[in-house]
């Protein structure tokens, strides 16, 4: 990564915007997980050590450009100050506005402003130069740190970085140099794990990955999708007969450049969409008529765990089934588990789905990287360039 990062410049007593993702979860008012909050705070803890004014934007949630309270960050504001005990932290009651510019014009060296969801103004997501210039006239260094949201070219991703000194911070640093190294520069064996309902979603990630990787792992309902090109009848199972021909295109072009695609060779099979349907553990060929294929079966995942254990590098985007049902949920805790147990392994976590089962069955902390963004690591692997990225300055 060759963008410069906070380290790069000096802060000490300037007034420094940062863009965070404070997208929470709220039920009834609170913070059911504040992972990226937690995320955020090495970033903001550093400015406030050097002494500078720090004010923090966000999106919560899609309000629509209209102010609505239930997407406020106000929750955020109160939990911030808990976890920020020495340093006083003001919420200004809306993004550019009075309140927002009384708290910005008394910040003082070491404090905090957090402004009103950006995303109370439809500007925001126009990428409107003239509200990216209004929230630039509150600071001297815009600093970049929300990766969930830099493959949006919006007015606090994008716009702004045209009117200040613009820098990544260390969420943004950290995602770049995991990722960046997974493509550029990986440690070999480097397997690819994808998984997830459509192939559609994937095509770029797996033309690019097919440069990149020694064995790609194809789990999930995009999976039935590929198996389908194979001739083999799916039955009632998922297959996006759209995408037969690609798939069978991306079958033909893994031969051709000598990268090993591992498919299921067995699944758990249910007669409905259902966590308490009849299931049945069959050999892809011998899937009954009127099932559906909701898992990878145990063949498969001893299969995939061998493979996960010989890799160095291993990048995982999508789970390998239904996993949000129970009942089909163990051929992704058995992918994380693999993951997990290889220890000497640069694992990353591309996000989404993945990042969530990661987290969900207690496997998180044995990752060497859980991406923030779904969706901006997804068009990373896809090798687009990253619009919040490509705004920030060279170093």
């Amino acid at each position: 990564m060759d963008k410069k990062t906070i380290r790069d410049i000096d802060v000490a007593g300037k007034k420094v915007i940062v863009r965070v993702d404070f997208n929470v979860p709220l039920k009834d008012g609170e913070i059911t997980d504040e992972t990226r909050i937690q995320a955020a705070l090495p970033t903001i803890k550093y400015l406030l050590e050097q002494n500078a004014k720090v004010i923090l934007c966000s999106h919560l949630g899609r309000p629509k450009g209209e102010f609505k309270p239930e997407f406020s960050l106000a929750p955020v504001a109160k939990r911030l100050q808990e976890l920020l005990p020495n340093n006083k932290v003001v919420f200004a009651k809306d993004v550019i506005g009075e309140s927002a510019d009384e708290a910005v014009k008394n910040i003082q060296n070491g404090e905090v402003v957090l402004l009103e969801n950006l995303r109370f103004h439809k500007e925001e997501t126009k990428n409107d130069p003239e509200f990216a210039k209004k929230l630039a006239s509150y600071a001297d260094i815009y600093v970049s740190d929300a990766f969930g949201t830099v493959h949006r070219a919006h007015a606090s991703t994008a716009a702004i970085a045209q009117y200040l000194p613009a820098v990544a911070g260390f969420l943004i640093e950290k995602e770049l140099q995991f990722l960046g190294n997974a493509l550029e520069n990986p440690v070999r064996p480097f397997v690819a794990i994808l998984g997830g309902a459509k192939i559609a979603d994937k095509i770029g990630v797996i033309d690019n990955l097919f440069t990149k990787v020694d064995s790609l792992i194809i789990g999930g309902g995009m999976a039935n999708t590929f198996i389908a090109a194979q001739g083999i009848d799916m039955k009632a199972s998922l297959v996006d007969n759209d995408s037969i021909e690609v798939a069978k295109e991306l079958l033909a072009k893994a031969k051709m450049k000598g990268v090993k695609i591992l498919l299921p060779s067995d699944v758990i099979a249910a007669d409905r969409f259902d966590n308490d349907a009849k299931t049945v553990m069959v050999p892809v060929e011998n899937i009954p008529d009127g099932y559906m294929a909701l898992d990878i079966g145990p063949s498969t995942r001893l299969i995939f765990a061998e493979e996960i254990s010989k890799a160095k590098t291993i990048v995982w985007n999508g789970p390998m089934g239904v996993a949000e049902m129970s009942a089909f949920a163990g051929g992704t805790r058995a992918v994380a588990e693999a993951m997990a147990n290889a220890e000497d392994a640069i694992t990353i976590i591309g996000g989404g789905d993945s990042a969530a089962a990661v987290k969900a069955l207690g496997f998180g902390d044995k990752m060497s990287h859980i991406s923030t963004g779904g969706g901006a690591s997804l068009e990373f692997l896809e090798g687009k360039e990253l619009p919040g990225v490509a705004a920030l300055n060279d170093k």
